[in-house]
C-alpha cells in the first residue's frame, strides 16, 4: 500500500511538473513572438531549470539602437512566432535553440555562445552554425569565428549566404589587423554619477556647444504616468547636462511635455530651439516615430509627430540629426523602399520647419544590413554613422564618409577602427568642431541582460596636416634648389606663405585645417608651375605630397595658335579672346614676366599696309589683356608685317597657287606670337631686400 501511494505521488508530481514546463514553454514562445526576448529567456530557462525565479521587470529592448537581425539565408526565426526545425528534434534541443536565439537578439553574446554550442553540437539546427560564428565574432573570438565561417563557406551552395560569410570573414581579418588600431589616443567611459546611471544611457548630442550635452537615459526619477505599473528605470527619457569648472552638472530631465510615460530618445536641438527626437511605445514594438517640439524661454510646447515624409505607420523612423544650418534632417528608418534593414535618409527642412520628401542616401552609405545614428560634421563635410553592413569588427561599427559638395556624392565609408569600434555595438558618434574630442555609445562592457549601453568620451591625437614635395627640371629631371614655393589661402583669410627649396629641391610646411590652397613654384629662368591642395573634409592626420616640374623659358617666339581677326582688320574675334584668356592666365601665374606680343602678316599686299595691320593686331591683343588687368609695363605690342616669314617667298613660289599647301603656308606666316623679354624680381627677392 505504501509503495502504491509512493508511486501515485511520484506520478502526480511528475504530471504537475510536466504541465508547468508546458506552460512555461508556451509563455516563452509567446514572449518570443512579441520580441520580448528577456521575458522569453526567463521562461525558456525555467523549462530547463525549475529552480529559476521569474523577475517582474526586465530591461526594455527598445533601448537598443535598432532591433537588429541578420538577413537569414533560409528561414528567419526572428520574424516568426517560434522556430520551425527542419526535422524532428528533442524538446530540449528546441528550447536551447530558442534560448540561443533570444540571447543573440538581446545582445547577450556570452550566453548566446553557450547555447549555440549546445545546439550545434547536437546538429538539430544546422543554420545555427552561422549564428554561432556571429556570436563568437562579437565576443572577439575571431580565430574560431573564421574557422566556422570558412567551414560554412565550403559546405554551402547558397550564393546569398556565401556573400554574408565572406563579409564576416573580412570583418574578422579587419579586427585582427593591427592597422585598425590607430589614431585615437584615449577612450574612456563617462562617470557613473552623471551619465552612466541606471539601466541604459546612450545618444549623446551637442546642444549648441561642446560643453552642453543632450543624452537619453533609463534611470530613477524619470517621467511616469502610472506609478503602480511603470518604473522609470525601464523607460527612456531625455536629459541634458552642462560642463562647468567643477565638472559635469547633475543631469536635468526635460520633463513633460517632451518626456512622457512612453520612451523618448535620440534627440537634437537646432540653433532656433526646435527639438527633434524619437518616441516609441511598449504597446507596439514595431513602430517608432520622430517628433518635433518648439522651445521658448527653456519651456517646450506640446510635441507633434512629423509628417509621412519621415514617419510611416507600421515602421520605425529614429535617431534624427539636423544639420548646423537647420536645413537638413538626417534619420534612420526601416520603411519600405530601402536597401535592407535600417537605411539612412535625408530630407530638407523649410523655413516653417516642414520636412520635404525623404531621400535615401544610396548604396554608397546604405547596405542590406542596418545603418543608424547619423551625425553630419559640417566643418569637414563628413557624415559619421554606424553600420553592421560594411566590413567591420563585429556588431555596429562607426564609419565616416566625406561628401563631395560639388556633385553631392559620398565617398566610400571608412571604418574608424579600434578603440572607437569594438566587437559589440558602437554608435551615436559625435565630434566637436575642431575634431579633437567627442562622444559615442557602446555596449562593449558585459552586463546583466546583455543590452546595457553606456556613454564614452574620446580624445584624438592632434590632427595635423602638412605638405611637401620636390621641384625638378622638366628636361633633365635634376632637382632645382632655391626655387620659390608660394602657398596662398584661397579664401584670403591668411597671409601667403613663401618657402625656398633646399639643395635637393625639397620643401615642406604645416597646413591649417579646413582650408583650400593655391600653390606655385618659381625659379629665375623657368616658367612657373601651379597646383592646388586642400585640408577640407579631412578628419585625420594627412601628409600631402605635391611635386613640381619647371620648364626653361623658351628663347624663341611662342606662337599663339588660333588667334583670328576680321579680314584685313585688327578686330579680335570671340574665339581669339578665349585664347588670349590663356595668355592672361600665363601672365598671372608668371607674375614677374614681361612679354612682347608680336603680329605677322603674309607677303601678299604692300609692305606698308602689312606693317600697319600687324601693329594694330598686336595692339588689339595688348588692349584686351590690359582690359583684364595686366599692367601696361608688362606688355609690348610689336608688328613685324611681312618681315619675318616662317616660310619664305622662294619656298611658296614652288607651290601650286591657291592649293591647300599654298594657302597653308601663307596662313602659317599670318601669326600672332609672344616671347618673354624681361624677368622681374621674384617675391622672395623682394622679401630679402
Amino acid at each position: 500500500m505504501r509503495k502504491l501511494l509512493l508511486v501515485i505521488i511520484i506520478l502526480t508530481t511528475a504530471s504537475v511538473f510536466g504541465q508547468s514546463k508546458r506552460v512555461w514553454l508556451k509563455y516563452g514562445d509567446e514572449a518570443f513572438l512579441k520580441k520580448d526576448y528577456p521575458t522569453a529567456i526567463e521562461y525558456y530557462t525555467k523549462v530547463l531549470d525549475d529552480t529559476t525565479v521569474l523577475s517582474e521587470l526586465v530591461l526594455p529592448y527598445e533601448v537598443q539602437i535598432v532591433n537588429l537581425k541578420t538577413k537569414d539565408f533560409k528561414q528567419d526565426t526572428t520574424k516568426k512566432a517560434v522556430a520551425k526545425p527542419q526535422k524532428e528534434v528533442k524538446k530540449s534541443d528546441y528550447v536551447n535553440h530558442q534560448l540561443a536565439t533570444s540571447y543573440r537578439l538581446n545582445y547577450d553574446y556570452i550566453n548566446a555562445v553557450k547555447y549555440y554550442k549546445i545546439v550545434t553540437d547536437n546538429g538539430s539546427y544546422p543554420d545555427d552554425m552561422y549564428y554561432y560564428a556571429m556570436a563568437l565574432l562579437h565576443m572577439k573570438n575571431y580565430d574560431k569565428s573564421m574557422n566556422l565561417f570558412e567551414h560554412l563557406m565550403e559546405s554551402t551552395k547558397n550564393d546569398s549566404l556565401k556573400k554574408l560569410i565572406q563579409k564576416n570573414i573580412s570583418s574578422c581579418y579587419f579586427a585582427l589587423d593591427s592597422n585598425s588600431n590607430k589614431r585615437m589616443i584615449l577612450v574612456k567611459k563617462m562617470d557613473t554619477t552623471v551619465f552612466n546611471v541606471g539601466t541604459s544611457n546612450f545618444a549623446p548630442m551637442y546642444w549648441n556647444s561642446s560643453t552642453k550635452l543632450l543624452f537619453t537615459s533609463a534611470r530613477k526619477g524619470g517621467v511616469i504616468l502610472d506609478p503602480e505599473k511603470q518604473d522609470s528605470r525601464y523607460l527612456c527619457d531625455l536629459y541634458y547636462t552642462e560642463l562647468k569648472d567643477t565638472g559635469w552638472m547633475k543631469p536635468v530631465n526635460f520633463g513633460r511635455p517632451v518626456n512622457t510615460g512612453l520612451h523618448e530618445g535620440a534627440s537634437v536641438i537646432t540653433s532656433d530651439e526646435i527639438m527633434f527626437f524619437t518616441r516609441w511605445s511598449d504597446a507596439n514594438r514595431n513602430e517608432a516615430f520622430i517628433y518635433m517640439a518648439k522651445m521658448k524661454d527653456g519651456l517646450f510646447y506640446e510635441a507633434y509627430k512629423l509628417s509621412e515624409t519621415v514617419n510611416k505607420q507600421g515602421y520605425k523612423a529614429i535617431q534624427p540629426y539636423v544639420s548646423f544650418d537647420g536645413t537638413k534632417l538626417f534619420f534612420a528608418s526601416n520603411k519600405p523602399g530601402g536597401l535592407g534593414g535600417f537605411d539612412l535618409y535625408m530630407c530638407n527642412i523649410d523655413e516653417n520647419g516642414l520636412t520635404g520628401e525623404a531621400k535615401n542616401l544610396g548604396p554608397a552609405i546604405n547596405t542590406s544590413g542596418d545603418e543608424a545614428t547619423p551625425f553630419y560634421h559640417t566643418i569637414s563635410n563628413t557624415l559619421f554613422f554606424s553600420s553592421n553592413g560594411h566590413t567591420g569588427m563585429g556588431g555596429l561599427d562607426v564609419y565616416k564618409s566625406s561628401l563631395n559638395t560639388d556633385d553631392s556624392l559620398y565617398a566610400a565609408p571608412k571604418n574608424l577602427g579600434s578603440p572607437i569600434n569594438s566587437s559589440k555595438d558602437d554608435a551615436y558618434f559625435i565630434l566637436d568642431r575642431i575634431q579633437t574630442k567627442g562622444y559615442f555609445a557602446s555596449d562593449r562592457e558585459d552586463c546583466p541582460g546583455g543590452n546595457c549601453y553606456d556613454i564614452y568620451e574620446f580624445e584624438n591625437e592632434p590632427i595635423l596636416f602638412d605638405i611637401s614635395g620636390v621641384v625638378t627640371d622638366y628636361d633633365t629631371y635634376e632637382p632645382i634648389p632655391s626655387a620659390l614655393i608660394t602657398i596662398k589661402d584661397v579664401s584670403g583669410d591668411d597671409e601667403p606663405m613663401f618657402l625656398i627649396t633646399d639643395d635637393k629641391g625639397y620643401y615642406s610646411t604645416p597646413l591649417k585645417e579646413n582650408k583650400q590652397f593655391f600653390l606655385k613654384a618659381q625659379k629665375k629662368g623657368y616658367q612657373a608651375s601651379a597646383a592646388s591642395a586642400t585640408t577640407k573634409g579631412l578628419t585625420e592626420t594627412t601628409h600631402i605630397v605635391q611635386d613640381f616640374t619647371l620648364s626653361i623659358i623658351p628663347e624663341q617666339d611662342v606662337v599663339i595658335e588660333g588667334i583670328e581677326y576680321d579680314l584685313n582688320k585688327a578686330t579680335l574675334r570671340p574665339k581669339s579672346m578665349e585664347i588670349l584668356d590663356k595668355i592672361y592666365d600665363y601672365l598671372q601665374l608668371n607674375d614677374n614676366f614681361s612679354i612682347e606680343i608680336n603680329a605677322h602678316t603674309d607677303t601678299r599686299g604692300s609692305d606698308k599696309l602689312n606693317q600697319k595691320l600687324s601693329q594694330a593686331r598686336a595692339q588689339s591683343c595688348v588692349d584686351y589683356l590690359l582690359s583684364k588687368g595686366i599692367a601696361k609695363d608688362r606688355l609690348l605690342p610689336t608688328g613685324y608685317g611681312e618681315s619675318k616669314p616662317l616660310i619664305s617667298d622662294a619656298e611658296i613660289a614652288k607651290m601650286v597657287p591657291k592649293s591647300e599647301e599654298f594657302e597653308a603656308a601663307h596662313q602659317k606666316n599670318r601669326r600672332t606670337a609672344f616671347r618673354v623679354i624681361k624677368e622681374g624680381a621674384l617675391i622672395k627677392e623682394i622679401k630679402n631686400k
